[in-house]
């Protein structure tokens, strides 16, 4: 077999793969003798079948496979050998036919076309400013941090009245076109939760209300997405469309959150037996773990900026036409090309990244270690169980126990990729200069949520 490379231009080429009859033949023979051996055809002993025959039933089949095996290995071997490398895998080139003969077989050429990956330079250096925005962990941040820790240790206490983070027990009855009870229409009793509710006017209207009281809501508006509003009603998701968006709700009951007490019992609770013991150490404590955790989230919005910024002004060009065509013989759910170059601009450009942070990578001498992986996801398990409250197992088990994550290959490759971004995010910090900022709670979840800042 021979592969020969012919370019198209800097970022297409044509890879010509001939195949002689040495190739295949042997592999050819001994597949059709198996298929003998095991045929039954009437007027003939099992494994007396005559060859022609055998041939004609399944050899174009079995010649098939054998050259379709010969090729991929081929491509993926002269691939992996060369110094270029390619994006996506290499695709038969469709405007040219197979040259030789099924019938008499003898010499096959393949023709199949790869987009070649570009050269990438990452400039990238001290001289790069960029803006490191951190939150302001100030008495009010505080003291918003605390009453949600109070209130998730409180408990449900009887209310008179609706209040703005209470919770509604009532009744759901569906209603006609006309406001009237809709006969056989749906009917549950299920809770809403006031501080989900984002129609402030529905908000506005539920205030205030008592036990015995009505009011009229769409349980979309009361719910939070499909699942939530089906399992409110008591109801399949699939026939939410199929019901009114007019339901009558009934308040039988208004439950108060009762924030729990600052004493030792919450603080035990909260950061371990003795570790805390007044409301001033719990107010340092939750300081710090705020500061600690935006920080996180600094780190984050800061590699974002960079990320802009370099795919911004590195250039690089892509096989465009190529990656289309083989983003669309590739999907295993049926998709066509006008949503493939509908959704084009974002692929291309989480292409650039790629190939950005492939090139810091390399030009660093920066890797991500088997060992590291490990030992990155033991540590994930630990948090999972110090979440449930949970002692973490001996080191052996819990080593067992991230060897096994590690073999899905899915959940392996989120691992590699976070432990990537935080080798990434480290190299960014110490390689550009950072110019800190520090802002108001609000405006930093304005900047998070800013996918461009």
């Amino acid at each position: 077999m021979n592969i020969t490379k012919e370019n198209v231009d800097d970022l297409n080429a044509l890879l010509k793969v001939t195949v002689e009859k040495s190739d295949y033949q042997t592999n050819v023979d001994k597949a059709l003798a198996d298929y003998r051996k095991k045929a039954s055809i009437p007027g003939f002993r099992k494994g007396k079948v005559p060859m022609g025959i055998i041939k004609k039933q399944h050899g174009r089949n079995v010649l098939g496979d054998e050259l379709n095996r010969i090729v991929s290995e081929g491509l993926f071997k002269y691939v992996d050998e060369q110094e270029f490398e390619i994006l996506g895998n290499p695709l038969p080139k469709n405007d040219i036919e197979v040259e030789g003969d099924f019938n008499n077989p003898d010499t096959f050429v393949f023709t199949y076309e790869i987009g070649i990956s570009p050269k990438v330079d990452v400039k990238i250096s001290g001289r790069n400013k960029y803006e490191y925005t951190k939150v302001k962990v100030d008495k009010k941040l505080v003291d918003k941090q605390l009453e949600d820790l109070t209130r998730r240790y409180g408990k449900l206490v009887s209310g008179e009245k609706v209040g703005e983070k209470d919770m509604v027990l009532g009744q759901f009855v569906e209603l006609n076109e006309d406001g009237e009870i809709l006969e056989g229409g749906v009917m549950n009793s299920s809770t809403i939760s006031m501080e989900f509710i984002e129609d402030d006017k529905l908000k506005k209207e539920l205030i205030g209300k008592k036990a015995g009281d009505v009011v009229i809501v769409n349980p979309a508006n009361v719910s939070r997405g499909g699942k939530d509003t089906a399992s409110m009603l008591g109801i399949e998701e699939s026939e939410l469309g199929s019901i009114s968006d007019k339901f009558q709700l009934t308040i039988n009951e208004v439950k108060i959150m009762e924030p729990a007490e600052l004493n030792q019992e919450l603080f035990d609770k909260l950061f371990g037996e003795g570790e805390v013991s007044s409301e001033k150490e719990m107010r340092e404590k939750v300081k710090a773990d705020l500061v600690q955790m935006f920080e996180k989230d600094s780190e984050k919005i800061l590699t974002r900026r960079i990320s802009n910024d370099l795919i911004k002004k590195t250039d690089i060009q892509l096989p465009e036409g190529f990656l289309k065509r083989w983003i669309l013989a590739s999907q295993k759910e049926p998709l066509t090309m006008e949503q493939v170059e509908a959704d084009f601009p974002n692929y291309a450009r989480s292409l650039k990244w790629q190939l950005i942070q492939n090139n810091i990578f390399k030009s660093n001498d920066m890797k991500v270690e088997q060992e590291e992986a490990l030992n990155y996801t033991k540590s994930l398990l630990v948090n999972q169980y110090a979440q449930y409250g949970m002692p973490a197992p001996e080191d052996a088990e819990l080593t067992q126990s991230a060897q096994q994550v590690l073999t899905n290959q899915k959940e392996a490759q989120q691992i590699y990729d976070m432990l990537a971004e935080e080798k990434m995010t480290k190299f960014f910090k110490e390689t550009v200069k950072l110019d800190e900022k520090e802002v108001d709670y609000d405006e930093y979840v304005k900047i998070a949520q800013d996918s461009n800042a």
